[in-house]
């Protein structure tokens, strides 16, 4: 065999280099047109909208998985024969876009009252111009396939449009409607809270019992908020709850004011908890405030918007942490502590903007009735219109949409979509339409507040797509395919989607399928956080490792619904794969790898090549199965391994003998299969790794992109189950005989002569020049003589191989690290034997302890043994 390959020239550099080629090969794909959908095509719609990231946010892991997995099933779509709509845009995010301005503002010394709602409106609109939206061009280097030309903004024309509409169709309706609730509220950004803009934390703090009245009359209250007790409205019991039932409907006098409350009886209250009594403040406390409800208690606010006492009295004009130690040392100079708890931890809400103590607050707001849409937005889910993957995930969802309150959706901002309700002089209330002029004249005012982001994000899928207008677009990819974001967001924003498409689309779903994926943690599987200083940064991965290593890391991980680990040498260990793939392709290339006719017929072919392409034929089939299931953490698997392994490990080193070999036919039949293997791989690869694949697709058949190639079908009739027996004994006998040689301390590129013998042996005989030549064995020579050898089985029998390792070892140096491995394995023998032999440890040990030892002793006895007989195989020095 000779060891000169049939080089060819090839284009591809040395290397590849992802900081060069990526930003243009992104460029080019823009550029032509490739992610632009058709509405007017023929073709099945497949569409994709993005989760709107914040205007003020930057590309954070989340999202670098989440649009990796939206971009792999969009570029396989439009490789299937789709027309592709991955829909991009940015939510105009109230809370935070106003905080980022504001503090702008105060850097110059304003404040937004010094500007005015309008000119502070437009002060945004600058900011936005000039900062905001960086994330678009970070999606842009991670490789995202979204049609730009439909970008999208929350804040713009049409979607402020379709989000009057919907307010307008629901107030007519009657599921709009205003009034006074017990809601989340921020002192720092002056402005109610929906639950996700709330994170909770386990806080330090302290619980305070207080007793209330005196005498036989008295009753003792437990609280973490003392300051509250200022707006107590009344004591409540269990109805069942004999130490106090003659004290229900008596009156108790509240410390501190003078005051006379009630006692109540309410099954809310838990007997067990505590003194089994509990303060009722119904204005600063959502379950105190149904207990006021029901019993039609008064409800004192004493608190204004920035968390300062208003209650008449000493207390008046101090903030709430102010007045908590002041009114427990004025309690306690009347005697009136019973007991104290610090440190108290507790569950506490915090502003996810500003990190502010949440405060619940009694106020006026506008709210959606949820009932109806949340039952429409389950029913949809039951009967089967949108399937939830993973599956296990939709009892999280039915939690939700079977057990929802009321939605507050009135926000006191100014940035954001204005609520549409004028009031007059006359306490007139009028909602006014798109369509519709406001009322004007004199004393007639519009709703100074803003609607939550998440009714404006809800409409994303319609409003995107020209809704209310009954638009190509809307008509052609509504509604949409598939929605891939984070868990995390199920009730948050997916719910809202499902209520708001059902209803305002008369029963269609806003999407086909929801795949809910995990979120991201460290190696260790700790939350990802700045304080733990484990944030790992998708942009620095890209620039360190590629793109491509970035995407190929996430989707690696992606299982549906479960969270991913992550860490730094995942991410070398993907661009070290790019790496591998680029070199094969190189190599496969110079070797006349040829991807542009058809499959020679399987009779053409050899025991080789039908084994690659039966594997390649079920890659194809299992690929396509898991990405229709969304296990793309299986899919990634299955690519790399078989890429890796099957491919570069196996397939290659193989092909070397047989293009090597002089056979004219032999060679081009190598070549077509090499080009068809490789052309399909790179198609297959290509969701998830686009950049690395495109140079190397281009190379290999010249042709326009592979963005817009042909997905692949499974090459059929080459499976041959004789071929795949053989090629795994070849497998075997290789690993065999290499682990034998590293066993006898040889190096892996150092030639030894080698006879290959028996039945086994017989069977793979056809491939001995492939065996000598991936385990480095040249034939035996007359002055061969045989001073190792091991036995293989394979399906056919025993392959013996029996080596000639004269010359090959330093026998004294081999000689001296045997005996000191075999005295290793004698002292841990006399070890464990000495632990077995003892009856008192015996008697006294676990079983699993035990059986650990016995195993050790039977491992050491059998190192013995092998050690022993490669030293006594050793020649005589």
């Amino acid at each position: 065999m000779t060891e000169n390959a049939p080089q060819q020239k090839t284009d591809l550099p040395g290397a590849w280099d992802p900081a060069a080629e990526e930003a243009p090969m992104y460029d080019r794909w823009v550029a032509a047109g490739y992610f632009t959908a058709d509405a007017s095509s023929e073709k099945p719609p497949f569409s994709i909208v993005l989760p709107p990231p914040n205007v003020t946010g930057s590309l954070h892991m989340g999202h670098a998985l989440n649009h990796t997995l939206m971009d792999a099933m969009s570029r396989r779509r439009r490789m299937q024969g789709y027309e592709v709509l991955w829909l991009p845009g940015m939510d105009h995010a109230g809370i935070a876009t106003q905080n980022v301005v504001e503090r702008q503002l105060a850097g110059e010394g304003l404040s937004r009252h010094d500007l005015g709602r309008e000119k502070f409106v437009e002060r945004v609109w600058e900011w936005k111009a000039e900062y905001g939206g960086k994330i678009l061009g970070q999606m842009k280097r991670l490789g995202d396939g979204v049609d730009w030309s439909r970008e999208r903004f929350t804040m713009d024309e049409n979607l402020s449009q379709a989000v009057q509409t919907v307010f307008k169709n629901f107030f007519d309706a009657g599921l709009i409607y205003r009034a006074e609730r017990i809601i989340n509220w921020c002192p720092r950004c002056q402005t109610a809270l929906s639950d996700i803009e709330v994170d909770h934390s386990e806080d330090d703090g302290e619980l305070v019992s207080i007793r209330y009245g005196e005498g036989d009359n008295a009753i003792v209250v437990a609280t973490t908020r003392a300051e509250t007790m200022l707006g107590d409205t009344a004591v409540a019991v269990h109805p069942d709850d004999e130490r106090y039932a003659h004290l229900v409907g008596t009156e108790v006098e509240l410390p501190l004011t003078g005051r006379k409350i009630p006692i109540v009886a309410d099954k809310h209250v838990d007997p067990e908890f505590g003194t089994g009594a509990v303060k009722v403040t119904p204005a600063h406390d959502p379950n105190d405030f149904e207990i006021g409800r029901r019993h039609d208690l008064p409800m004192l606010t004493i608190m204004n918007e920035r968390a300062e006492i208003t209650a008449k009295g000493p207390f008046e004009g101090l903030d709430r942490f102010e007045a908590r130690p002041a009114i427990v040392a004025a309690l306690r100079e009347q005697g009136r502590i019973v007991a104290e708890k610090r440190p108290y931890v507790h569950a506490v809400g915090h502003c996810s903007r500003c990190d502010t103590v949440v405060e619940p607050r009694l106020s006026l707001q506008w709210w959606v009735k949820v009932e109806e849409l949340a039952r429409a937005a389950g029913d949809a889910v039951r009967d089967g219109r949108t399937k939830i993957h993973p599956a296990e995930l939709e009892k999280r969802y039915f939690d939700w949409v079977d057990n929802m309150h009321d939605w507050t959706i009135s926000r006191q901002l100014w940035w954001g979509h204005r609520i549409p309700v004028w009031y007059g002089p006359d306490d007139q209330v009028v909602c006014v339409g798109p369509d519709e002029q406001p009322p004007s004249g004199e004393g007639w005012t519009q709703d100074p507040d803003v609607l939550d982001t998440w009714f404006s994000s809800g409409l994303w899928p319609m409003s995107t797509l020209g809704w209310p207008s009954q638009t190509d677009d809307l008509a052609k990819f509504y509604p949409t395919s598939v929605l891939s974001t984070g868990y995390d967001i199920l009730f948050f924003w997916v719910v809202r989607m499902m209520m708001f498409g059902v209803q305002e689309m008369h029963g269609v779903q806003p999407f086909d399928h929801v795949y809910l994926h995990g979120l991201i943690r460290d190696a260790q599987g700790k939350k990802m956080s700045k304080s733990r200083g484990n944030v790992l940064d998708p942009l620095e991965w890209m620039d360190a490792y590629g793109a491509d290593a970035t995407r190929f890391t996430l989707a690696r991980g992606a299982n549906p619904g479960a969270d991913m680990a992550l860490a730094d040498e995942w991410a070398a260990g993907s661009r070290n794969f790019c790496t591998k793939l680029w070199n094969a392709s190189k190599f496969a290339m110079m070797n006349g790898a040829d991807a542009s006719g058809e499959l020679p017929a399987a009779g053409e072919l050899t025991e080789a090549d039908r084994w690659i392409l039966g594997r390649l034929s079920a890659l194809v089939s299992e690929v396509d199965g898991l990405f229709e299931d969304f296990q793309f953490a299986k899919v990634a698997g299955a690519l790399y391994q078989f890429t890796w392994n099957e491919l570069c490990d196996w397939y290659l080193e193989l092909a070397k003998v047989q293009l090597y070999g002089g056979d004219s036919a032999r060679v081009a039949a190598t070549r077509s299969v090499l080009g068809h293997v490789l052309d399909t791989v790179l198609r297959l690869l290509h969701p998830f790794i686009p950049f690395v694949t495109e140079k190397l697709w281009l190379a290999l058949t010249g042709g326009e992109s592979l963005v817009i190639a042909a997905w692949p079908t499974a090459p059929a009739g080459y499976a041959d189950a004789v071929a795949d027996a053989r090629i795994a004994d070849v497998q075997k006998l290789v690993t065999e005989i290499r682990r034998f040689r590293a066993d006898q301390g040889l190096k892996p590129g150092q030639k030894v002569a080698t006879r290959l013998s028996g039945a086994g042996f017989a069977e793979v005989a056809g491939h001995e020049e492939a065996v000598r030549s991936l385990v480095r064995l040249t034939a035996e020579t007359p002055e061969f003589a045989v001073s190792a050898s091991l036995e293989v089985a394979l399906a056919g029998g025993v392959a013996v191989v029996e080596l000639d390792l004269s010359g090959t070892v330093d026998v004294a140096a081999e000689r001296k690290r045997l005996q000191k491995d075999l005295g290793v394995a004698q002292k841990e023998l006399a070890q464990t034997e000495g632990k077995l032999g003892n009856e008192s440890f015996i008697a006294k040990a676990p079983e699993q302890v035990i059986e650990k030892i016995k195993t050790r002793r039977a491992t050491a006895a059998a190192d013995i043994e092998r050690i022993e007989a490669r030293l006594a195989a050793l020649p005589a020095s």
